[in-house]
């Protein structure tokens, strides 16, 4: 699947996905929230505009899963890509077999991805998108540990026969919340094409080694969660109440979202006024910001969510001396573990 792109935006601007040849929109499409799973109820007709919209600005990079809703993400985007009349470039992701988030190093690749699970969730996945090839095929979970294990070479070759009947186009892997070396070796070992990995205002250890070794082995880079589910969108309060099944009231349960609005309001100062229109702006630009880069995917269920971020894509890069600056606002911590 690929589009024809609308009127030139600033969502249409476009980054090389590494070495593979393929040119995607430096804001891509997140596709999670329009599951309808852990982000609380969700209109299809507002996910569908919010996709609409993403397609007529130029937005040609769409991050989906299997699991998003059991299908019902991939559906939506293969629906509304359709109706666009054009293409775009979906990238989808196979669960781990025993839906372990994340990666635990001492699972078996057995009990994560063994061939027959891959096969079978890629073929579920062209089904639910209607077409017979992905773009880009991701493991949703990855840990190194799993290069020594007896049953890789299989799990890889079945990774291999996809590419080879025209299946999938890319590889890639889903890197673990709060550990981004944990797919050092797999980048220099040449198998994926392209790593997802969080990379934001608090969360910047990526930057340290795995950005550098992507640029060295052609690998694309995949950000997601600029906005850290949403604090630094500044539109979260320390008494912001989300719906029952929404997953951030586990995310910033307890003391975490007042911890976390006190250090939004720090940010907000530094970046609102001086270098951007808003929180929102300053938090895609500073992903922007870094050349391996290839596309950031912010989670998307509006339409206004979509012409918010497609700004950014227009605007310049932040300068050396305020993200060196930024480096000081960095806060290590896991909050999708317990």
């Amino acid at each position: 699947m690929s589009i024809q792109a609308g009127a030139p935006a600033a969502g249409a601007a476009r980054r090389k996905l590494g070495r593979s040849g393929l040119e995607v929109s430096s804001i891509g499409f997140g596709g999670w929230g329009i599951g309808k799973s852990m982000w609380g109820d969700t209109d299809d007709g507002e996910s569908l505009r919010a996709l609409r919209a993403a397609l007529d600005l130029g937005m040609d990079f769409f991050d989906t899963a299997s699991v998003y809703g059991h299908g019902h993400s991939e559906r939506l985007i293969a629906q509304a890509v359709r109706e666009a009349g054009g293409r775009a470039c979906v990238a989808s992701k196979i669960p781990p077999r025993n839906m372990e988030w994340p990666a635990n190093p001492r699972t078996r690749l057995a009990n994560a991805f063994p061939p027959d699970w891959i096969l079978s969730c890629t073929e579920r996945s062209l089904r639910n998108l209607r077409t017979d090839c992905l773009e880009l095929q991701q493991f949703h979970v990855w840990t190194d540990s799993w290069l020594k294990d007896p049953l890789w070479r299989e799990s890889l070759e079945a990774v291999r026969s996809l590419r080879a009947q025209g299946k999938i186009r890319l590889f890639g892997v889903s890197i673990n919340s709060d550990e981004p070396d944990s797919a050092l070796e797999l980048v220099r070992s040449g198998a994926v094409d392209v790593v997802q990995v969080i990379y934001n205002l608090f969360d910047q250890r990526a930057a340290r080694r795995l950005f550098p070794l992507c640029a060295r082995m052609g690998v694309g880079v995949v950000v997601r969660c600029p906005f850290d589910e949403g604090s630094l969108t500044g539109s979260l309060e320390p008494d912001t109440r989300f719906p029952p099944e929404d997953f951030r009231n586990f995310y910033f349960g307890g003391d975490r979202l007042g911890e976390t609005c006190r250090r939004v309001e720090s940010l907000r100062a530094l970046l609102v006024g001086p270098h951007a229109a808003s929180l929102s702006e300053a938090a895609l630009r500073f992903c922007l910001s870094r050349a391996e880069v290839s596309s950031v995917i912010p989670g998307m269920r509006l339409k206004a969510h979509v012409e918010s971020n497609a700004r950014a894509a227009g605007c310049l890069p932040f300068d050396a001396a305020l993200l060196d600056a930024l480096r000081k606002h960095e806060w290590i911590r896991d909050y999708y573990r317990a």
